[in-house]
Parts: C-alpha cells; sequence; structure tokens
C-alpha cells in the first residue's frame, strides 16, 4: 500500500507548520513539487524548500518536480464557460497526480505534496487528488493535514477578530468580488483578487484589511476606510507585482455599522 500525505505549510513561513504538519513530513519518502512558470515562481519552489530542509535537515527524502499546468484566468467568460475551463485544468492535474504516484512512489512509501494555506480553503487538490486514488489499481492511504490559513494570519496582523457579534463570514474569489452586488457585502473576506476588484466598493462604508505575502518575510499590509486608502493600495499592489512578478494576497472587507463601536465579544 502507497501512503499521500496532503500537508497544509501555512501562508510561506516555517513558523507555521503545524506540529502535525512536522511529523508528517518526517514520515514522507518522496515529496512532490509542481513547479508553476512564470517570473518570480521560482520563489514558491524555493519557500517549500526551505520549509522541507528546516524539517529534514538531515534529508533522507526524494523529490520529483514536474511542471504544473497554468491556472487559467478566464474572469471575462460566463459562468459555463469558466467551469468548462477549469474542469479542463483540473483533468491535467489529475492526469499528473496519476502519473506522479504510479511512477514515482513505490508500494510502502509515503509521499507528500505541501500546499500553501489550508489544503481545505480555496484549493481543490483534495478532491482531484482523491478522485485519482479511487481509480488506482493498487490502494494508495489518502490523509489531510490542516494548516493555517492566510486567511487566519491576515486577521490576526491585524489585531481584529474575523467574526463579529452575530455576524456571518463570507469567504469568496476574487472573481466573484468581481461580480457580487456590493450592497449584499456586510462582512467578506476576499481570496486572491487578481484584479483589484475592491474599488467596487467605494462609497460603500467599508473598511479594508488587506495583506499580501501573508506570513512570509516581505509580508505588507494596508488597513483602513477603502474609500481613503484606495489610491495607497491600489498603487502597493502595482509595485509588489512589478517587483516580483506574482502577489499572493487576501483582504477582509467589513461594512461600518452604526453601532460598529458598541460591538464587542
Amino acid at each position: 500500500m502507497k501512503q499521500l500525505y496532503l500537508i497544509g505549510i501555512g501562508p510561506g513561513h516555517p513558523d507555521f507548520l503545524t506540529l502535525q504538519a512536522v511529523e508528517a513530513m518526517r514520515r514522507v519518502d518522496v515529496f512532490f513539487l509542481l513547479e508553476k512558470a512564470g517570473r518570480g515562481k521560482d520563489e514558491l519552489i524555493a519557500l517549500r524548500r526551505d520549509i522541507m530542509h528546516r524539517v529534514r535537515p538531515e534529508g533522507g527524502y526524494r523529490e520529483v518536480s514536474v511542471a504544473s499546468p497554468p491556472r487559467p484566468r478566464a474572469v471575462d467568460r460566463d459562468a459555463a464557460a469558466y467551469r468548462a475551463i477549469v474542469a479542463d485544468w483540473h483533468a491535467e492535474k489529475r492526469r499528473i497526480f496519476a502519473a506522479l504516484l504510479a511512477a514515482s512512489l513505490a508500494d510502502g512509501q509515503t509521499g507528500g505534496l505541501l500546499l500553501w494555506g489550508d489544503p481545505t480553503l480555496y484549493d481543490q487538490t483534495i478532491t482531484m487528488v482523491d478522485q485519482v486514488v479511487r481509480t488506482l489499481p493498487e490502494t494508495v492511504a489518502l490523509t489531510v493535514i490542516p494548516g493555517i490559513s492566510a486567511v487566519q494570519v491576515l486577521v490576526a496582523r491585524h489585531g481584529i477578530p474575523l467574526n463579529r457579534v452575530g455576524e456571518s463570514i463570507s469567504i469568496i474569489t476574487g472573481r466573484e468580488a468581481e461580480q457580487v452586488d456590493p450592497a449584499s457585502v456586510h462582512n467578506t473576506v476576499v481570496m486572491l483578487d487578481y484584479n483589484a476588484s475592491f474599488q467596487r466598493f467605494v462609497g460603500q462604508g467599508m473598511d479594508i484589511y488587506w495583506g499580501g505575502y501573508l506570513g512570509a518575510d516581505d509580508e505588507v499590509l494596508v488597513s483602513g476606510p477603502l474609500d481613503e486608502v484606495l489610491d495607497e493600495l491600489l498603487r502597493v499592489k502595482a509595485a509588489l507585482r512589478d517587483a516580483k512578478g506574482w502577489l499572493m494576497d487576501t483582504y477582509l472587507l467589513r461594512r461600518r455599522a452604526v453601532t460598529d463601536g458598541d460591538v464587542e465579544d
């Protein structure tokens, strides 16, 4: 039997590894690394390798690297077209996972995929790998190790709770932020908003708590009334993307209530 761990490693710094993640990494024989193309993406692989070395300084494991198919950016397509594009992308990733498990992991060995943040949030790797292992002729035991998410780090860095009393939390994608009715947003986390869709919420009485490269040494934070910090935030995002070639960011949009100062846990 083969074993595969999907390990949440937090937003990118070894300090965010859980003890469960560390113990799982110490049992891994083969680490699978999916390398993304594009300027600056080698930094993402370097961060994973730094974490692997911190946990396993003595070595004793193999690395198997493979090119990751590019994530489609079909933000201008309708829902049906977008889902079709994503379905094709997922099918290619399933093919890659199947080949890795068949060719690079021997019977009795343990493989590991290091996934940013928490693999249960804004990530379909669990679903794709589960679909793959169900089709393989040999048994592959799949174990998911939860991690610290960028959402948790975001609110911790800004020194605020994620929730307010009697109010729900929603977590949406950048694509959804481009389409949702601004009046329906009250306390919403937006993940990986490539197009800076927070601009749609100006004039809505919103505060924004934004973080880029959360948990990393070069973490950047911006917060305040959205109408007041919008220009600064657009400038910061553009400068970071220009400097590094990539940007992982997360933010919380929170509508100010008349009695906001009286609401406490």
